[in-house]
């Protein structure tokens, strides 16, 4: 197993040696809910357990935009029509001429952040975790079962299709991104992309991957890094059960966040459809509207600092604050409110402004005292860790040259085709 360090070396140092395309972390479900009625007895379990009901008392998320990157969004859907703005397609071409997209995963994470479900009073259908956000839909992969899907995992004209939907949501108006997608090995371009949504201000979600129940990390007892949830600054989302574990299928790693529902959750599909399904992508969905309904409510703060009220204000922590499988545990609407309107306070009462001082639960820490003889010992260590990694990454890239020459690619596959 690689380590984190050694991992972003190959990953930057195989950006020009091969091609990798984002791909979904779930598949399509087996099956359709019967009637949407039925809707939303079924989901108000999952929303009750994020603690949204409490949250709607302050905010439902009027006036954020939320950008999906996905395969797409029916902008006609009964539960979000009139909440989705249709950005570019970026996939364009790789399906055959005249084959529509499917739109079936992106419309699926659209309803599960802004949905509003239809009917009298909107109590038919999906409600979304901030009702009144909208959604910018940006085309930048394909379903699986989509005709033009080999060809747009093998073509390198697709290389940047996600690094392209990162900057086009940032330059229209996006205060979230939500990635329900990920991949083993970024690029460049997808690594300069994230630096620039949060350097302008841009909370970034992403799925932390469906490979937990895989041989490999049943025997490591971790999962390998999945991207772009592995970025710095980029919120990394595992999954959990109803009763607040773990999902067997969601990755194990260090990179993870904070953990949300993803097992058997309802959301609505194209044409007025719906589907149960589990995965890390209903999870990511979940925290970012509860992103959504920070930013609603305070539009300035930093990403970092709604990163830290999103993980400080967690429900069902694991066992010492912390574990590789949900993170610093399950998120809580209303609490992260509350905990992002303490980080303003502390913000505008001038706690934290001084480059000296970090915010954590126990308030301001400052720094009294530097040893110069560790930090140059630790540097010492570090340039020899560094040549031996480099050492490593460019052997691999080796190997994966030749690898690319036959063109024998390692794609980030889903789990199992009953999971979307």
């Amino acid at each position: 197993m690689l380590t984190p360090m050694l991992t972003r070396l190959l990953a930057a140092a195989t950006a020009v040696a091969a091609t990798f395309v984002a791909v979904p972390v779930v598949t399509v479900p087996s099956a359709a809910v019967a009637s949407a009625d039925e809707i939303r007895d079924d989901e108000w379990p999952f929303l009750a357990a994020i603690g949204v009901q409490r949250a709607w008392n302050v905010t439902k998320g009027k006036g954020v935009t939320v950008a999906l990157l996905d395969t797409g969004v029916d902008a006609a859907q009964q539960d979000i029509a009139g909440s989705v703005i249709t950005g570019p397609d970026y996939t364009r071409g790789a399906n055959p001429p005249g084959v529509a997209p499917a739109r079936l995963h992106g419309t699926q994470m659209a309803s599960l952040i802004a949905g509003h479900g239809h009917g009298p009073g909107g109590l038919d259908g999906v409600i979304g975790v901030a009702p009144e956000s909208r959604i910018l839909s940006v085309r930048v992969l394909l379903e699986n079962e989509e005709p033009g899907y080999g060809l747009f995992n093998r073509n390198r004209r697709y290389e940047g299709t996600l690094a392209k939907g990162i900057r086009y949501a940032v330059d229209h108006g996006a205060d979230v991104i939500n990635m329900s997608l990920g991949k083993s090995f970024p690029n460049k371009q997808e690594r300069q992309a994230a630096a620039y949504a949060i350097s302008r201000g841009v909370v970034m979600v992403a799925a932390a991957g469906n490979e937990g129940a895989s041989r490999s990390a049943r025997r490591h007892g971790y999962a390998p890094f999945s991207y772009p949830a592995s970025f710095p600054g980029v919120i990394s989302v595992a999954a959990v059960t109803a009763d607040h574990r773990h999902a067997a299928f969601s990755n194990r790693n260090s990179t993870v966040l904070v953990s949300a529902p993803g097992v058997r959750v309802v959301a609505a599909g194209p044409g007025d459809s719906y589907y149960f399904g589990d995965g890390t992508s209903p999870a990511t969905a979940f925290v970012s509207g509860v992103a959504a309904l920070i930013r609603a409510k305070y539009p300035k703060l930093s990403p970092i600092l709604v990163s830290q009220a999103i993980a400080e204000s967690t429900e069902h922590r694991p066992p010492g604050g912390y574990d590789l499988g949900v993170g610093f545990g399950e998120v809580d609407a209303a609490a992260a409110l509350d905990a992002a309107g303490r980080l303003v306070d502390r913000k505008t009462s001038g706690v934290g402004l001084d480059p000296h001082y970090a915010l954590d639960d126990a308030g301001p820490i400052k720094v009294t005292q530097r040893d110069v003889r560790w930090i140059a010992a630790y540097a010492v260590t570090a340039v020899i860790g560094m040549a031996v990694a480099v050492t490593c990454a460019l052997a691999a890239v080796r190997r994966r040259r030749r690898s690319a020459e036959t063109g024998s690619y390692w794609m980030a596959e889903p789990p199992s085709p009953a999971r979307w």
